[in-house]
């Protein structure tokens, strides 16, 4: 769906707020490392959202190590970079799938959890394959099943029950609807890449509160465009439902879930 690729108004900053730390740094901390051993050179990020793997990098790599951070949705861009200041880092806005640079330019490319918002996945890793110097690493990450991720599975289950006949399936339709890694590495091959490797990676989703998972995923994701599609007073009752099944299963303090993902090392 179009509004899956659709972050715009606040829902940036709330991404950032609530799900960067909840979700996405221990995924990002786990990245950068991967690439930490990169003494020099240029490292492409794409699908960069909010920055979240950007200051990851930037904390991981040495001095001499430049970032071209990129995304297609320039209000995530804009947060990202209000966020970090480094002259290391620049920010462009670009579609991964038809990538502004030169055959050869980069050291490694860098994508995490932004795969699944590729409406051509193969065209984005041949992309990503040319710009890439020869023996460069492609690194991507993509989110298991949704079972796998307890938060996220809850709060569809609950806002579902709001909305019987046309249930908001955002999460499990993109972000956690792309976790046949076979295929991923089927498709990668297909682009050129030498070798792949997948290691699959558990993680603890921590939040401060029910509440704050709940406003993370209804209103700082593009499930909130499906959720005010159902009136105005959608948005706050799904908001409170799905608060509600967090605290009845995780806690009404700070609660801790299980979170999977896939990630994937190509060589060119």
């Amino acid at each position: 769906m179009e509004t899956d690729r659709v972050f715009r108004g606040s829902v940036p900053a709330l991404y950032d707020q609530y799900l960067g730390p909840m979700i996405f740094s221990p995924y990002a901390d786990d990245l950068a490392a991967r690439l930490a051993g990169l003494e020099h050179g240029r490292v492409l990020e794409t699908a960069a959202g909010t920055g979240v793997a950007t200051r990851a990098l930037v904390s991981a790599l040495p001095q001499d190590v430049s970032i071209v951070a990129t995304d297609l949705n320039q209000p995530m861009l804009d947060h990202a970079a209000s966020q970090l200041s480094s002259e290391r880092v620049t920010w462009q806005q670009a579609d991964a799938q038809m990538l502004p640079f030169p055959d050869g330019m980069f050291d490694a490319v860098a994508c995490q959890f932004g795969v699944m918002f590729f409406p051509d996945k193969p065209r984005a890793f041949a992309e990503a394959f040319r710009v890439l110097k020869p023996g460069g690493r492609f690194l991507l990450s993509v989110w298991d099943r949704i079972e796998e991720n307890e938060f996220a599975d809850a709060v569809v289950a609950a806002v579902a029950t709001l909305f019987p006949q046309d249930p908001p399936m955002f999460l499990a339709r993109t972000p956690h609807g792309h976790h046949d890694a076979a295929a991923l590495e089927a498709q990668l091959r297909t682009a050129g890449f030498g070798s792949t490797r997948v290691e699959t990676l558990a993680r603890e989703s921590r939040s401060p509160s029910a509440l704050s998972v709940a406003v993370g995923y209804c209103q700082g994701t593009p499930m909130r465009n499906e959720i005010e599609a159902q009136g105005a007073e959608a948005l706050a009752a799904a908001t409170r439902v799905a608060a509600a099944a967090i605290a009845a299963r995780y806690g009404s303090g700070p609660v801790i879930g299980r979170i999977r993902a896939h990630v994937i090392t190509a060589t060119r």
